[in-house]
């Protein structure tokens, strides 16, 4: 049995894993998209904000291995609604790399959002919100300074659901882990060799207290990846789906659901056509 099989869930309804071959030509592919990305901007880096969680673990893996890890800073920003133990984690992800790292206590930030705006405070979606987007501009913040690009952490499964706030998370210059379903980028970071507990450990975007993804998006990552490569990315129609992975109609339903709901995260914001010919 492979090292990814011991990872990768046994009951995951479509196997969406590279091949070996496939698997290194991701990983060189990224690789060199991250030093063109810097390059093409002139810059000295690369900025990523370290949650504990795989997407991060994964692009910091990445970065160290195609930057140098001199070439890239970590940011850690916790705040009260953060379980401790992902900080942790990405404390302990820096340290891994050898790379330098701040942790900033974001939470008198977000405080001054809450009391500027008191009637929102209590909407934990809205303060969620707060944290993620406070996180982006920090971001910025260290990069404009130190002359580097901020690094995003979105996959595919993420983008095409609209999982991510806007002008938060995907507040960034690139995502190197862009087009990797979840699926994919768990194996891809047990082939670059970080560790099992963080490959396997519960998604959260860590916006308010036992937050984790699945529940909030109301079905799990290897159903959800499932039907976006089959229907949404793919030729299936929804009951060809249904039938094709064995699965209730309603899961279908709700990933189409977010998808279609989400659609206008993932254009610019629109503006009225020209009146001039």
């Amino acid at each position: 049995m492979s090292e990814e099989t011991t990872v990768l869930s046994q009951s995951a309804p479509l196997d969406l894993r590279l091949s070996e071959d496939e698997l290194e030509r991701t990983r060189e592919h990224i690789l060199q998209f991250i030093r063109d990305v810097v390059d093409d901007a002139g810059a000295e880096g690369a900025v990523l904000g370290l949650s504990g969680g795989i997407d991060s673990t994964a692009t910091a893996y990445l970065a160290a291995e195609a930057l140098g890890e001199e070439n890239l800073h970590g940011v850690v920003m916790p705040s009260e609604v953060n379980a401790e133990e992902n900080m942790s984690d990405a404390e302990r992800v820096a340290r891994m790399l050898g790379i330098e790292y701040d942790v900033v206590e974001i939470q008198p930030i977000a405080e001054q959002f809450f009391e500027a705006f008191p009637e929102a405070a209590d909407d934990k979606r809205a303060a969620g919100n707060v944290y993620v987007r406070t996180r982006a501009v920090l971001g910025y913040f260290v990069a404009n300074y130190e002359n580097k690009i901020v690094l995003g952490t979105g996959n595919r499964s993420e983008a095409l659901l609209g999982y991510f706030t806007k002008y938060g998370d995907q507040a960034v210059d690139c995502n190197p882990i862009g087009n990797l379903y979840k699926q994919q980028v768990r194996q891809l970071a047990v082939s670059m060799g970080v560790p099992e507990d963080l490959v396997s450990k519960t998604p959260s975007a860590g916006m308010w207290i036992g937050q984790t993804d699945e529940e909030e998006m109301g079905v799990g990552y290897d159903t959800l990846d499932a039907v976006l490569a089959l229907h949404v990315d793919g030729p299936l129609s929804k009951s060809a789906t249904v039938r094709h992975l064995d699965i209730p109609e309603s899961q279908v339903e709700r990933v189409v659901e977010l998808y279609e709901r989400s659609e206008h995260k993932r254009h610019m914001p629109p503006a009225p056509e020209s009146l001039r010919p």
